[in-house]
């Protein structure tokens, strides 16, 4: 896939904070990517009272990737409320990983980043294959 639309994703994932549920801390995240196919999928936060079992809007996106067709994810943008982009947790940095790789880009404020930037030496598919049965 050539080219990546930043302003479209950055709109999706902007739309997708309004779907949000964050009543206790008021942290609307929404996620936006695009597959190799061209196809988007999309998440937003969903928070839980007992707060460790939150769902980060990455989770909601690979829901929608995997429910979709799934393919792998060359780009994603993930904006706050306020519609800046914001980071991946670390968790949603692996499970990004798994489905994007180190290559997989990320909007940020000026250029994007590839995640692997974010997440260098990551352990991922190829790492448990190739330690399989050791």
């Amino acid at each position: 896939m050539t080219g990546v639309d930043w302003a479209r994703l950055r709109d999706e994932a902007r739309a997708m904070t309004r779907r949000s549920y964050a009543p206790y801390s008021d942290v609307r995240v929404g996620a936006c990517a695009v597959t190799d196919g061209g196809r988007l999928v999309r998440g937003c936060n969903v928070e839980n009272a007992s707060l460790g079992l939150t769902l980060c809007a990455e989770c909601g996106l690979l829901s929608d990737l995997m429910a979709t067709g799934g393919g792998r994810l060359v780009a994603a943008s993930i904006v706050a409320g306020d519609g800046a982009p914001i980071a991946p947790c670390g968790r949603c940095r692996q499970l990004l990983y798994e489905h994007g790789g180190a290559g997989m880009l990320l909007d940020q404020d000026g250029d994007p980043v590839a995640l692997g930037a974010l997440l260098p030496d990551a352990f991922g598919p190829g790492d448990v294959a190739a330690r399989a049965g050791a």
